[in-house]
């Protein structure tokens, strides 16, 4: 904590796992955070408490407001969901992305929406397609949809809550959404076909000063009536900005954001490299540029191969080359929401010691082994930064440098690079400022004899599964 009282920017992060309040201060670090558990609601559908999760980060910053001089509030979210209003109230509850309700549509909508070499946005389960979530909206709860005025992306809806300005931003609505073609920067063809374009409120930067934060919540809060409200951005996007800042055009580099998502972005490829039928996609950056990514449920697939006790495990280069030894895989996939193996279901082979480490050792390996892959598919190159929770667990991080002799692998030391990402959109106005001076630890890789014949090995099983 900062022994003399501060200006700092507050980051509202909204993940799908936990939600954080926090604040930074100008050199980026973050001294205070508050966190808990997302929440959900059951009726209609499946949906976020939106307005217990505000009540309780006005909460928070009203505690933190007594430990710095909060001048800015920007907002970071999870993709795929958006608040529909009607006027200034909620027509319909913000949806969870992972209800499979939407899915029921399937046909019908895919005949409308499929047009990857358009959108780059693959075919996805349940309602990770945010235009899946409205056409299934719009037909399930027409009388309600019909109502709808404005359609506000997540990190919009907060802003708008916070100073009273609707607006939208390209990082969400370019995050396989079926409602956007990244190299045309416009609405696409079924967004236009739907309607759903003109429900969008005005275009504006990540960065974008919405506004004051509204008085009577500056009242509330203790905040001054200057604090500004910046438009915000999507969470993978937000780790990704520190790098696009401080790496020139001219050097290339991926981004291994990692959390209960493991998104793999490349600054360098083509998305022609992007193959739907393998859930790589293309996002769009802060300042409107795709970015080819590639992706799995890393952290979700981590928890159910670890178990509760293994993911509280550190472990060690030995237990690695145990599972080598037996011969032991994990391999795709544990979660459907997905990956390059969404439609296949996970098996582990040849692991008779089912204890504790031994689950910790092989979630790692397999965890390493799909992050390789999915750098692969979308051919990154130059350095490799690893970010997020996984940069804890370093067998992983050296596993990853072992499996990619020819890149050099970084770990960030910072942890939230979402958040750091966020903030410095409080003092962002064009590309190229301010250039962030990121943290980070060359990973010396794994030396193990083994391991290249393993990884061959689960690439062919995993392939042919």
């Amino acid at each position: 904590m900062h022994a003399d009282r501060c200006q700092a920017t507050a980051v509202l992060d909204v993940g799908k796992t936990n939600v954080k309040v926090c604040l930074v201060d100008g050199s980026g670090e973050i001294f205070a955070l508050r966190s808990r558990p997302n929440q959900l609601g059951a009726e209609p559908y499946p949906h976020f408490e939106v307005d217990e999760l505000f009540d309780w980060m006005l909460g928070e910053l009203r505690n933190l407001a007594r430990l710095a001089d909060i001048t800015a509030l920007v907002t970071t979210t999870h993709g795929a969901a958006v608040a529909a209003l009607s006027g200034d109230e909620l027509a319909l509850p913000v949806l969870d992305y992972e209800f499979a309700g939407p899915s029921e549509l399937d046909a019908e909508y895919d005949a409308q929406a499929r047009d990857f070499a358009h959108t780059f946005s693959p075919s996805l389960p349940v309602g990770l397609n945010l235009g899946r979530q409205l056409f299934w909206l719009e037909r399930k709860f027409s009388a309600e949809f019909a109502r709808v005025t404005d359609l506000l992306l997540y990190p919009q809806y907060f802003a708008w809550r916070l100073c009273g300005r609707k607006c939208r931003e390209v990082t969400s609505l370019g995050c396989h959404t079926d409602l956007y073609a990244p190299l045309e920067s416009a609405f696409s063809r079924f967004a236009v076909l739907r309607g759903y374009d003109r429900l969008f409120p005005e275009l504006v930067p990540a960065w974008c000063e919405l506004g004051v934060v509204r008085p009577e919540l500056a009242a509330q809060i203790g905040l001054s009536g200057a604090c500004c409200v910046h438009a915000g951005i999507h969470d993978s996007n937000a780790s990704y900005l520190t790098h696009r800042l401080r790496y020139s055009k001219e050097n290339r580099f991926s981004v291994v954001s990692t959390g209960t998502w493991i998104l793999c972005m490349s600054s360098s490829s083509s998305l022609e490299t992007l193959e739907e039928q393998k859930d790589t996609l293309a996002n769009v950056d802060a300042f409107g540029a795709p970015v080819a990514c590639s992706r799995f449920m890393g952290g979700r697939e981590f928890e159910i191969l670890a178990g509760a006790e293994g993911t509280k495990i550190a472990v060690e280069q030995a237990d690695i080359e145990a599972l080598l030894a037996r011969g032991a895989l994990a391999l795709p996939c544990f979660a459907s929401s997905g990956g390059p193996f969404r439609d296949r279901p996970g098996r582990i082979v040849g692991l008779e010691d089912d204890g504790v480490r031994s689950r910790a050792a092989l979630a790692t390996l397999y965890s390493a082994l799909m992050t390789d892959y999915c750098l692969d598919l979308i051919r990154v190159d130059g350095d490799c930064i690893i970010e997020g929770s996984f940069t804890q667990n370093r067998a992983y991080c050296s596993l990853l440098a072992a499996l990619r002799p020819s890149q050099r692998v970084l770990v960030s030391t910072d942890t939230t690079g979402t958040v750091r990402g966020t903030a410095l959109l409080s003092n962002l106005s064009s590309e190229g400022s301010p250039k962030p001076e990121n943290p980070f630890e060359p990973v010396a890789p794994l030396v193990i004899d083994a391991l290249g014949q393993y990884q061959r090995r689960w690439r062919t099983a995993a392939e042919g599964a």
